[in-house]
């Protein structure tokens, strides 16, 4: 009998140390969304290197909440400052009472978070993004630059609309720029203006920056007919190495002078791709496309996925947030695609106008998306290079959209 009673007590704290009894329905239906992410970031291979860690840091954090956990201080009361079991505690005097501090520490993946909390990852991630980046198709054809500012438009219309469902102007802000499309400016934004909402908007930028190749073309067939999607454009000038040297030098003193909340970003993106188009550090070059940008991305992906917990998560406030980061995102590529109309009527039906849902800055996929669209009406139509000049000047749009709210809100 005490054999029995002994293993049935060990099996209960077994139970009751487990999550079986702590973990509430929300956590089971983040570890089916998280499930599924996973799905799709395996079998469709939508942007797996983003959407992989973000969902399995999604599914860690609800099978095991304390992974996030912040650390806290006890405080212990003690009789005199001579108790041995102060020695090497801070000291702290509380009336007439004396106490020592015990710390505990956070969980695992909290640490790692800072670098998203105090907004070091994303400029980091821009500093990678630029060494990979040939800016060549938007110089040889500037007028990309007003698609790309034309798919920010979104950003605004969703600021003006969460402001009028009740968010805050701060709030509004970073939700707006989930319409981007860029992951690390919305981490950035965020953290500035309303840290409170990191998790569902990192989520939802991250999730939507994946999904473009479901969200975007539905759009850009609706606004597009078949004559126009069919449009070959000619091809583009060749750009020259000294172009491609001055272009980072002339946007950061440009965009630092006009909006310095914006250097940041742009400073450390345009640093990326003069390492990148120098020549002369090659070395530098492909750290930090390669090691580092691959060590910032999982980092910034496991911890991002972590903050979304099903007792937080799955709200009506949350829920409105992935909402409107949709609107803004679908907003974005619908302008981008308008533009891209007007241009086309303006040019004599030489611009195709499906090159401007390539505004979002989701690089590169955005444009391959553009491309491909295309490619289904016409075979022999290759928009990809066409769609690069708009892609990469939605990064640079994104990220000015992104200062001027700072400048405005912050």
């Amino acid at each position: 009998m005490d054999i029995w009673n002994g293993f049935l007590g060990a099996l209960e704290g077994l139970v009751n140390q487990s999550g079986i009894l702590s973990l509430s329905w929300q956590n089971y239906v983040m570890m089916a969304v998280a499930c599924f992410l996973i799905f799709l970031a395996i079998k469709k291979q939508y942007e797996p290197l983003l959407l992989l860690p973000i969902a399995f840091g999604m599914l860690l954090v609800n099978l095991y909440p304390d992974i996030m956990g912040a650390p806290h201080i006890n405080l212990v009361e003690i009789a005199s400052l001579d108790d041995p079991a102060a020695k090497g505690h801070v000291i702290r005097e509380i009336g007439d009472k004396i106490f020592y501090e015990d710390p505990t520490y956070g969980g695992l993946l909290y640490y790692l978070y800072q670098g998203v909390k105090l907004g070091i990852y994303p400029p980091l991630i821009f500093l990678g993004i630029g060494c990979m980046t040939d800016f060549g198709p938007l110089i040889a054809s500037p007028k990309s630059f007003i698609l790309g500012a034309a798919a920010q438009i979104g950003i605004f219309i969703t600021f003006i609309g969460a402001i009028l469902l009740g968010f805050t102007q701060a709030q509004a802000g970073a939700i707006g720029i989930i319409g981007g499309a860029d992951g690390p400016t919305a981490i950035y934004v965020t953290s500035k203006l309303a840290p409170e909402l990191l998790g569902p908007i990192a989520v939802a930028a991250y999730s939507y920056m994946a999904l473009v190749p479901i969200i975007q073309p539905p759009i850009m067939k609706l606004l597009t007919t078949k004559k126009e999607r069919s449009v070959v454009m000619a091809q583009l000038r060749p750009v020259s190495k000294l172009e491609k040297i001055m272009f980072p030098v002339i946007v950061v003193i440009i965009v630092a002078i006009a909006l310095p909340s914006a250097a940041p970003l742009v400073g450390m993106l345009m640093l990326g791709n003069i390492f990148k188009e120098s020549g002369v550090v090659e070395r530098i070059s492909k750290t930090a496309q390669n090691e580092l940008m691959n060590i910032i991305t999982i980092f910034l992906g496991v911890t991002v996925g972590a903050t979304a917990t099903g007792t937080v998560f799955l709200t009506p406030k949350t829920l409105g947030i992935i909402a409107l980061g949709l609107f803004a995102f679908c907003m974005g590529t619908a302008f981008g695609v308008l533009f891209g109309k007007i241009m086309y009527k303006l040019s004599g039906g030489k611009v195709n106008p499906l090159i401007g849902s390539a505004g979002v800055s989701a690089v590169p996929m955005a444009a391959r998306v553009s491309n491909k669209v295309g490619q289904e009406e016409n075979p022999g139509n290759f928009l990809l290079m066409h769609a690069m000049g708009p892609n990469v000047a939605g990064v640079i749009g994104s990220a000015v959209a992104a200062g001027v709210l700072m400048s405005i809100l912050g």
